[in-house]
């Protein structure tokens, strides 16, 4: 008795019509996953350049009913001015005060204490985040 074979035999008719398309998928995946990892780096390396300024909260505390001091370590270029806007919060959630902080000063690295005035007693201080002037004002 003979058996067929569902297959013909290797190596003599060539490559089969799913092998060369698992080969040309193979390939289409790698060029689009090569371009993906290329726009991703990209993006990530133009945000982190394009921060001018960047801060951060040490730590707050409410002083009075009506204030809170906000204790903020601030890192930007030399040249770079600009400001980052703080907020307080109550208990139930609203907005009880909110300011801008300017950064002017010349240095790269700036330390403060900043006093937030507050229309209620605040139970949060956050801050929200930080702009950079667009350029020379003139």
């Amino acid at each position: 008795m003979t058996t067929v074979r569902p297959q013909v035999p290797g190596g003599r008719y060539g490559r089969s019509v799913d092998e060369r398309a698992d080969r040309r998928l193979r390939i289409v995946g790698a060029v689009l996953g090569v371009g993906l990892l290329t726009m991703v780096g990209w993006f990530g390396y133009d945000y982190v350049s394009g921060q001018k300024i960047s801060a951060e909260m040490i730590k707050w505390d409410v002083t009075a009913d009506d204030r809170v001091e906000v204790h903020l370590e601030v890192r930007k270029d030399k040249d770079t001015k600009g400001y980052c806007t703080l907020r307080s919060r109550a208990r139930d959630g609203s907005e009880v005060g909110r300011r801008d902080v300017r950064f002017d000063a010349a240095g790269t690295r700036i330390d403060q204490v900043v006093t937030l005035r507050t229309t209620a007693p605040a139970t949060s201080a956050e801050l929200t985040g930080c702009t950079a002037d667009n350029g020379p004002k003139g």
